[in-house]
């Protein structure tokens, strides 16, 4: 009889323990499917979302064939390429450099007529500062760079430079080196008097575009 209640015993530990042991495994089953519904949910909002942009920003193939103009901002001398956004009239969007550091900060806006007004972002994602200013009759464009809340105003005064010329030392007329391309091109006989800077659009065939001389068309 001893035998038989110490038998029944251990079969009724056994059963306890192997409901134990299910209790355990269904438990740790449970506890893991929230966690990996919400691995593959990250997973899904990972490929989803756009890539990250790494910083510090670097200059964008994007732009590399739009208008560059150079001057400078503050005390500082930049270089800005601007240009036309494809899926607004009138949008543009580019980016400035710093010739001193070599930061780059991106820049998008609207330009109304000879009315520049845009934002910029020195990383992709906040706005830090607005720009507001005019284009005059020779491409150039000047006015306020300002920040966020529109304070510390900072002057701007940018000209345009043509195709494959150098940024010209802080100071120096961005113009200055295209003049001599263009009176070298020209060639005046004996007497004449040398063209004007503006004539060189209509000596190479086209015309500036929106008041901007170093945007060309072909006739």
């Amino acid at each position: 009889m001893r035998e038989l209640k110490a038998i029944k015993g251990a079969v009724r530990r056994r059963g306890r323990i192997v409901t134990s042991a299910a209790v355990l495994l269904c438990a740790g089953a449970a506890a893991m499917l929230p966690t990996q519904a919400w691995a593959e949910s990250d997973a899904v909002k990972e490929l989803a979302a756009p890539p990250p942009i790494q910083l510090p920003l670097r200059p964008s193939p994007e732009f590399a064939k739009f208008p560059r103009y150079a001057g400078m901002l503050g005390s500082r001398q930049i270089v800005l390429k601007l240009g036309p956004k494809s899926d607004d009239p009138s949008g543009v969007h580019g980016e400035y450099q710093f010739t001193d550091t070599g930061a780059v900060i991106l820049i998008a806006g609207d330009r109304d007529g000879d009315t520049l007004e845009v934002e910029e972002s020195n990383d992709g994602t906040h706005i830090t500062g607005n720009w507001v200013g005019k284009f005059a009759a020779d491409g150039s464009v000047a006015g306020d760079r300002m920040n966020v809340d529109d304070s510390d105003p900072q002057p701007f005064d940018l000209k345009p430079l043509a195709a494959g010329q150098a940024v010209p030392p802080p100071g120096a007329p961005a113009s200055a080196s295209a003049a001599v391309t263009n009176k070298a091109t020209a060639q005046p006989s004996a007497g004449a008097a040398a063209a004007p800077a503006s004539s060189s659009a209509a000596a190479t065939g086209g015309h500036a575009v929106g008041g901007v001389s170093n945007l060309q068309t072909g006739e």
